[in-house]
C-alpha cells in the first residue's frame, strides 16, 4: 500500500507527516509505528508532527469506516480501542518535546492527535472542530480530557456538544495553538521550534512533561515527591553542570541532550 505517513531526521529532529488527511486504518498503524520507533531513537531530541495539503488531520477516514458498518463488520468501533488509544498513549510517552505544525483543518481524532503535542503552530484561517456530536458518536483520542485542561469544562462542554467549527484565530485565544501564522509559514515556524527544542537540555524536558502530565490531578503532596525526584535526575546530567557553568561564566550554554 502507498505510505501514509513520513519520517524525517535532521539535527535532533524527527519531522512526522501525514500525507492523508483521514485517519485509516494504514495511517494509524503506520504512525503508532513511527512514533514508537522515534521514542526508541536516543538521537532524536524533539519532534515535529504535521500534514500536507489544506488539512492537518480530520480523523476517522469515513469512507472507510462507512465500508465497514455498511458490510456488517463485527465492531467497527473497536478500533478506539485497538488503535487510536495505543497511539495517543505512545505520544504521551514521548520524553522529548513534541511541535505540531497545523497547515490546515484539524478535526475529531485530528484535534485530539495535535492536542497530546506539547506546543502548537497552526496556519491562519486553519479551521478546527471536535467532530464527533455532529457524527453520533462520543469523543475519542482523550480530546475531552485535553479540552478540559486546555480551556476548562465549560467551554469543553460547548465545544463537544456544539461542534461547530471556528477559525485557528479563536484557537489561539482560547489557548488550543500557541502561535498563528501565514499557511505558508507554519513549517518553518514549527521547524525553527522544533530545532530550538532540539538544542536544549532533553533530560530536563522529559521531566517537564512528567510534571505537566499529572500536575491538574495529583495532589499537592504528589507534585512536591515527583518534581524532587525528577529535580534530582535532571541534577546529575552534564547539560544542568553546563548551564551552571556558562552562567558563570557569562555564557550561552551548549546542551547535548545528556
Amino acid at each position: 500500500m502507498p505510505e501514509t505517513v513520513t519520517r524525517e531526521d535532521s539535527g535532533g529532529v524527527a519531522t512526522i507527516t501525514l500525507l492523508r488527511p483521514g485517519l485509516s486504518h494504514a495511517s494509524r498503524r503506520e504512525l503508532l509505528d513511527v512514533v514508537r520507533a522515534v521514542a526508541a531513537d536516543g538521537s532524536v531530541r524533539a519532534v515535529l508532527l504535521t500534514g500536507t495539503g489544506r488539512a492537518f488531520c480530520v480523523g476517522q477516514d469515513l469512507a472507510e469506516h462507512v465500508g465497514e458498518l455498511q458490510s456488517g463488520a463485527e465492531s467497527p468501533l473497536s478500533v478506539v480501542e485497538e488503535e487510536y488509544n495505543p497511539l495517543l498513549l505512545a505520544l504521551a510517552a514521548l520524553r522529548v518535546p513534541v511541535v505540531v505544525g497545523i497547515n490546515g483543518a484539524c478535526a475529531g481524532a485530528g484535534l485530539g492527535i495535535a492536542l497530546a503535542g506539547d506546543l502548537r503552530v497552526a496556519a491562519a484561517g486553519a479551521k478546527f472542530t471536535t467532530a464527533f456530536a455532529g457524527v453520533g458518536l462520543s469523543s475519542d483520542s482523550a480530546l475531552a480530557s485535553r479540552l478540559v485542561h486546555c480551556v476548562g469544562g465549560s467551554r469543553a462542554a460547548q465545544l463537544l456538544l456544539l461542534p461547530d467549527p471556528f477559525p485557528a484565530e479563536t484557537a489561539e485565544q482560547w489557548g488550543l495553538v500557541h502561535r498563528v501564522v501565514a499557511p505558508e509559514q507554519v513549517l518553518p515556524e514549527a521547524q525553527a521550534l522544533a530545532a530550538r527544542l532540539a538544542a536544549g537540555p532533553t533530560v530536563a524536558y522529559g521531566a517537564i512533561k512528567t510534571v505537566l502530565a499529572t500536575a491538574a490531578t495529583d495532589s499537592l503532596e504528589q507534585t512536591l515527591a515527583l518534581e524532587a525526584r525528577l529535580q534530582k535526575e535532571a541534577g546529575q546530567t552534564a547539560d544542568h553542570r553546563e548551564a551552571v557553568e556558562a552562567f558563570l561564566a557569562k555564557r550561552a550554554p551548549e546542551f547535548t541532550g545528556r
